[in-house]
This record gives C-alpha cells, sequence and structure tokens, in this order.
C-alpha cells in the first residue's frame, strides 16, 4: 500500500501517523529559457549566498514528476540583489550532478527566467544557475526535483558471496570477548545513569555514552543506537542521555572507537594525521576497506545493549544521519536483532552508480569519471548500504535533500526501494546535505512510535 502525503512518501499506513536539448540513455535536457510570470516569497538566506534563488514550478511543497514530463525551473533575483535586473545568468542541467548535461545562458526579464528539460528516467533534474558580470558573487544554486524516484533500482547486484562474506566476519567478532568497561561519568544525571563505554571489537574498540533510566525494572526497556555522520569527534553524552530521558537505553558511538571526552585538538589532531582521508582508505580490497572495523562495531554495540538486564527483549533501534544513516542501513541488514532504522540523507549508496551512468555515493570511492581498477568496483559492492537494506527484516525511515551533492538523493532512494519492510521517506527538495528540522522531527517521531507500538504489542 502507497500513501502520499506532501514531501512524504509512505510505503504503509503504518507510519501516516508519525508525523533538461541532450538525450543519451534515458536521459532529455531539451532545454528552454523563459520569463517567469512569479516567483514565490524567498527563503531566509544564509552565506554565502547567491543572488538568485531557483525552484521548480511546482512550490515549495513538492517536486515530483513523471519520466518524459516538462519539469520548469524558476529563477529570480533575490529581493535587494544590487544587479541588473536583466541580467544574464549561467546554467547547467544534470542527471543529479552527472553527465549528460546541458548548459546556456538566459537573461533575467524583470528579474525572472524560466529553465526547462526532463528526465525519461527515474531519477533526479538537478539545476544549477549562476549570475554573470559585474557585481554577481560568483556563487551557484540549485534546485532539484524528483522523477518517479521510488523505481530507482541499484546500479549493481550484491556480490554472490556477500552474505557469506559477512557471516564469516561476524564470526570473527564474536570470537573476540566484549570485555564491557563501564566507567561512570560525572556529574551524574537526574534521571539516568550514564557510563563511558569500552568494549572490545575486530580491530578499535566500540567507545561511547551508555544512559539508562534510574530505577528500570529487567526487561523493560526498548535501546537505541545512536551513531555518527563523517569527522573525528568524541561519541555524544547528550545524545545518550536525551533518549534515556525517553524511556530507552541508549549508547551512543564515535566511528572511530576513540577516547571520548578529549580535548578538540586531540581530535583535530587526528583528523588531520591519522584518520586524514579515511574514507577512501583501502579500497582495492573488501578486506582492508576502513569502515570494515566501522560495521563490526556496530554488531558489538548491539550485543552490548541486548546483554543488558533492563532490555526488554525485542526493540533495538538505530539512528544516524549521513555516514550514520548509512550505519543504521546497515546495522539493520547486518544484525537481525535491529528492529528499526533511522536513516538521514544517507551516505555510502550505491558506490557503483557509474555503471548505471549515475552519480556515486558518499565516500566517493570511486570520484566521478573514473574508471577504477576492477577491484574498486568489486571491493566497494561489499559496503554499499543499498545491499544491507534489501537483507533487513526491519522498518525504517529515510530522508533525502533533492540539491545533496554530498549524498545525492538519487543513491538514497536505491536504499530506500530496496527495503522491502514497512518504510517512510521523508523528501526534503529544498535541502542540500543535512537534516532540516522537520526531517529531524520525523526520524524522532516515528522511533517513538516504533518504541510505542512494540510495548502495545506484549
Amino acid at each position: 500500500m502507497n500513501l502520499r502525503v506532501p514531501t512524504l512518501t509512505v510505503s504503509s499506513s503504518y507510519f501516516a501517523a508519525a508525523i533538461c536539448g541532450l538525450c543519451l540513455g534515458g536521459l532529455n535536457l531539451d532545454a528552454q529559457t523563459t520569463p517567469s510570470p512569479s516567483a514565490p516569497a524567498p527563503l531566509p538566506a544564509s552565506p554565502p549566498r547567491s543572488e538568485l534563488e531557483v525552484f521548480p514550478d511546482t512550490g515549495f511543497a513538492d517536486a515530483r514528476y513523471k519520466r518524459g514530463e516538462t519539469v520548469k525551473f524558476r529563477v529570480w533575483l533575490r529581493p535587494g540583489a544590487e544587479v541588473s535586473p536583466a541580467a544574464k545568468v549561467e546554467w547547467t542541467l544534470s542527471k543529479d550532478g552527472v553527465a549528460p548535461t546541458t548548459q546556456g545562458t538566459g537573461e533575467l526579464q524583470d528579474g525572472m527566467l524560466t529553465i526547462s528539460g526532463r528526465l525519461d528516467e527515474p531519477g533526479f533534474l538537478q539545476c544549477r544557475v549562476k549570475l554573470q558580470g559585474a557585481g554577481a558573487s560568483g556563487v551557484a544554486v540549485l534546485g532539484g526535483a524528483a522523477v518517479e524516484p521510488e523505481k530507482i533500482q541499484p546500479s549493481l547486484p550484491a556480490p554472490a558471496d556477500f552474505d557469506a562474506y559477512w557471516t564469516s566476519q561476524k564470526e570473527r567478532l564474536a570470537a573476540v570477548p566484549m570485555n564491557a568497561r563501564l566507567t561512570a561519568v560525572e556529574p551524574a544525571g537526574k534521571a539516568s545513569e550514564v557510563f563511558d563505554l569500552q568494549a572490545d571489537s575486530v580491530g578499535a574498540p566500540v567507545s561511547g555514552y551508555f544512559a539508562r533510566p534510574k530505577g528500570a525494572a529487567p526487561r523493560s526497556l526498548p535501546a537505541i543506537l545512536t551513531v555518527h555522520g563523517a569527522g573525528v569527534r568524541s561519541s555524544s553524552r547528550g545524545s545518550a542521555e536525551s533518549w534515556a530521558s525517553q524511556g530507552l537505553l541508549a549508547l551512543d558511538i564515535n566511528a572511530h572507537g576513540l577516547p571520548n571526552g578529549k580535548t578538540e585538538e586531540f581530535y583535530k589532531t587526528l583528523a588531520d594525521g591519522d584518520l586524514k582521508d579515511y574514507r577512501i582508505r583501502g579500497r582495492d580490497s573488501r578486506d582492508t576497506i576502513y569502515f570494515h572495523g566501522m560495521f563490526l562495531r556496530l554488531v558489538r554495540a548491539i550485543d552490548f545493549l541486548t546483554a543488558q538486564p533492563e532490555w526488554d527483549g525485542r526493540t533495538v533501534i538505530v539512528s544516524g544521519s549521513s555516514q550514520g544513516g548509512a550505519q543504521a542501513l546497515v546495522a539493520a541488514g547486518l544484525d537481525s536483532r535491529v528492529t528499526f532504522f533511522a536513516a538521514g540523507v544517507p551516505a555510502m549508496c550505491d558506490h557503483t552508480g557509474f555503471k548505471a551512468d549515475r552519480i556515486n555515493g558518499w565516500p566517493k570511492f570511486i570520484t566521478t569519471g573514473e574508471q577504477p581498477p576492477d577491484s574498486v568496483t568489486e571491493a566497494v559492492r561489499y559496503y554499499d548500504a543499498v545491499n544491507f537494506a534489501k537483507r533487513t527484516k526491519a522498518s525504517g525511515i529515510v530522508t533525502v535533500g533533492f540539491i545533496d551533492t554530498t549524498c545525492p538523493p538519487t543513491g538514497g532512494y536505491a536504499a530506500f526501494n530496496a527495503v522491502k519492510g514497512e518504510k517512510l521517506m521523508v523528501e526534503e527538495p529544498l535541502s542540500g546535505h543535512g537534516v532540516p528540522q522537520r526531517s529531524s522531527d520525523a526520524m524522532r517521531a516515528a522511533i517513538l512510535k516504533h518504541v510505542s507500538d512494540a510495548k502495545g504489542s506484549k
């Protein structure tokens, strides 16, 4: 059952309450430029900003089209822009940022312009515009439109031995005693106990902050694991305590198994040194890719949570955004104990997009336009969140931004479409890489609904 409400794609009523003249393959970008008849109210500005604004003609709330349908992007000057209302605009239409593209220039008429194109396959049409001439800032601004994204498929299938490989890696992990060490964190919370957790894993340890409500009865609490986006930082005590205040056993882990609570300089030194460019490290082999240890730490963190006497024995949630969104999908596909995932603008989706003439997902193991060795193409498929999403039996929520150039919406939708269970997609037509408040609220609401439903099914 499919239910559509503005900017929310709901695959089941379960979640309803929770919240361009170029042609190659399927792409036809027969771009046209015409004066725009009207412009909606401008959005709040955030520096650095362009003098221009651009949105699909469907408006702010929705930006969805059928294959072959003409998409019109409305361009206009921001109020107060100190340039001529007849200035020229440089524009590019593309398939979510990759070739084939079409480019041109158009002249604003009374500060407005329309750029038209179409996409003849499922995907996202991206419009990039920049003002030309004296006084122009040179800052580009993006608009995006979805074209039947629910039909986007993985660029390649999972390797034939995908399941066997990850089963063997979990067996390696199981042979390592967890040896969990809990150190009370001061000052103590008012309603929860908070601990620094260190637990042995394959490679670096699981390192995080664990919080539990005071006085919880045995087998009474659901569990949540929160995971981090890209970068190098400490685990978040605040995240763990926030979820504990909602009545959950909560564990927030940092991505690298690093000590928690160190100085900012400590983490910066690592980011600039030993962990610089970790995202593409070891890409030639499935056994040396940096994320190998990160993925196994997800399972070990769940080992810890499900070993707690207060765990209810049924509910495990994993939540994160960007790199954390990828980890949420991976955990759900790698560990059958996961019952719900929340993946905001997930990274690591469709690493081999180039095989289908599409954009490759972060961390860009394969850069745009690169023809990598076969060893790389094969290795990265074992780390594609789309392949994990296909294997999960958990329900979940995914968010995408239509103008996200870091974790492109094409890959996010490929992962979402692979999920077989109850699922909710939150679309942000005006958003780049980030989780706006509305999406964040939807993720939290969906998590709490899952918790409530689990308690009600006892």
